[in-house]
């Protein structure tokens, strides 16, 4: 294990990997980070990691159940180069959709 546990967490999505946005868009979805049970700094690291891996335009999606992650989160998005398109709640946790610039 390392210094922030196992690797099991980012993953590329599915194929046909498709999002919905509260606005009635889609996005495809080119990475899922899944940082539920994690707290900060390890979601944004994670969200980093994921960001600097995909091409220019493509979409993460990071799944997180930290208030303080949430928050995090999208302040974030101008260092990365990316936009933060919406934060979704969930039942379990919060889904948060970036966008590569």
């Amino acid at each position: 294990m390392g210094l922030f546990g196992s690797k099991k967490k980012v993953e590329e999505a599915a194929e046909g990997g498709e999002a919905a946005l509260s606005d009635g868009s889609r996005v495809q979805v080119a990475r899922r980070v899944d940082c539920r049970g994690d707290s900060c700094p390890r979601p944004q690291l994670m969200t980093k990691k994921a960001v600097n891996e995909i091409a220019s335009g493509g979409v993460v999606e990071v799944l997180v159940d930290n208030p303080s992650s949430v928050e995090a989160l999208p302040p974030m998005c101008d260092e990365l180069n990316a936009t933060h398109l919406e934060t979704i709640k969930d039942p379990n946790c919060w889904r948060v959709y970036i966008q590569k610039d």
